[in-house]
């Protein structure tokens, strides 16, 4: 008989097995919370393909004594969910796991609308979809929604090392040696899609010899053959990696639109959308700055489009946001401001915060001469007056130096400026 895929083998059966998604598995997370009160609620769990959905929506089931049905909204049909409604009449409840929750037609949500609304069914819909766009309002408000995120490599390591070592469900049977550079290119390459890598593997497996030990060997070479996609040198735990992203940084921040654009080739090539993602929002705030502000928000709006759009698509969004960084002006004044102040916090210079300055919402704040003479800017015509707000330690210190390579940075040091004379 025909075992079933790894990754189906491998998928988690409690939710203390599930990888990833820690911001809704972890200790004391909602979801967490939800199966140790065992009070679970409809939900409906979307993000890109191969990140743990349906592994999710399965470990849930299985860590309660509920009992559970799988479904596709695309391959069952409304028999199928009268079956299941029967059942949970006759135990009082049941978690329906439905896979393609956006493709339910119209007789499906009319017919499933009532055993949500009672409680009887309990629906774990998954979805690629953004299910504000995609799923019936009447479904959607009878759920909680909760996003999944990209898998990280390390987390996708774990996931084939976990593979490679499980003995009932995994490889563990086999003596499999997965080279270390093997095991990182199949967690870069894969893009976050942990059953992509899994699949690749097994693949690899399947397809190598035994060596005189009985040992099957995985290199680097097979796990490129077996994901279909050239290795570059970006070992995680190496240089090369941290080169390539540096070099990136640093050709946005040069404003070198060809090389920013190389750069971002290779990191799509090894599928790294996390440490993309990462870097191009470091580089809208620490080296464009206050000098485009919007840029941030563009940057992030397009970070998000990548996310939910997955390789290849994801490249489009990308580009757009590498062009317009690399082509922004440039300003590291804000971040540069704040160094400089913490740099005299933890060097000493700090004092007091002036007396005027203090909390006076208290009993007894005037006998400590707590807000006695603030001077309420708001009550003066300009929406400013002259006092001190600096600890007398500090006072006439100016960390901010603005720089005068963008628009909205200009108007900025124009102000500051006049404010500094009045001063």
């Amino acid at each position: 008989m025909r075992l079933k895929p790894l990754a189906l083998r491998m998928r988690p059966k409690k939710l203390d097995e599930i990888i990833g998604q820690q911001h809704l598995v972890g200790e004391g997370m909602i979801i967490n919370r939800m199966v140790k009160a065992r009070h679970l609620s409809s939900m409906i769990l979307y993000g890109p393909p191969g990140i743990g959905k349906t592994s999710i929506a399965s470990a849930i089931a299985g860590s309660t004594d509920t009992a559970f049905r799988m479904l596709n909204a695309v391959v069952n049909n409304k028999k199928d969910m009268e079956i299941v409604a029967e059942e949970a009449k006759m135990s009082g409840k049941v978690i329906l796991i439905l896979d393609e929750v956006h493709r339910l037609d119209k007789a499906k949500q009319d017919f499933l609308l009532p055993y949500l609304e009672n409680g009887k069914i309990v629906l774990i819909g998954a979805t690629t979809s953004n299910p504000y766009h995609a799923i019936n309002p009447a479904i959607r408000s009878r759920c909680q929604i909760f996003e999944l995120k990209p898998l990280e490599p390390k987390d996708i390591e774990k996931a084939l090392q976990n593979a490679v070592e499980n003995k009932e469900d995994g490889l563990g049977k086999e003596q499999i040696d997965l080279a270390e550079d093997a095991k990182s290119h199949l967690a870069l390459s894969s893009g976050g899609d942990v059953r992509s890598a899994l699949n690749a593997l097994e693949l690899a497996v399947l397809s190598s010899e035994k060596d005189e030990n009985g040992i099957i060997h995985i290199s680097l070479k097979d796990a490129e053959q077996c994901i279909q996609k050239k290795s570059f040198v970006h070992d995680k735990d190496g240089d090369a990696h941290y080169d390539v992203l540096s070099g990136f940084q640093k050709s946005i921040r040069g404003s070198d639109v060809n090389a920013a654009l190389h750069y971002l080739s290779r990191l799509i090539e090894a599928g790294d959308l996390v440490s993309i993602a990462r870097r191009l929002l470091v580089i809208a705030y620490e080296d464009i700055g206050l000098a485009s502000p919007q840029a941030g928000a563009r940057t992030l709006a397009a970070i998000e489009s990548a996310e939910r759009l997955g390789f290849p698509e994801a490249r489009i969004p990308l580009a757009n946001a590498v062009i317009e960084l690399c082509l922004s002006p440039k300003s590291n004044s804000a971040y540069s401001a704040l160094d400089q102040a913490l740099n005299d916090l933890r060097s000493g210079a700090s004092g007091e915060i002036p007396a005027h300055l203090r909390d006076a919402h208290y009993k007894g704040a005037k006998k400590l001469g707590r807000g006695l003479d603030y001077k309420y800017p708001h009550d003066y015509e300009s929406g400013w007056v002259q006092q001190q707000y600096l600890p007398d330690k500090l006072k006439g210190k100016k960390y901010y130096q603005p720089k005068k390579t963008g628009k909205f940075e200009q108007a900025l040091a124009q102000v500051y400026e006049n404010l500094n004379k009045k001063q």
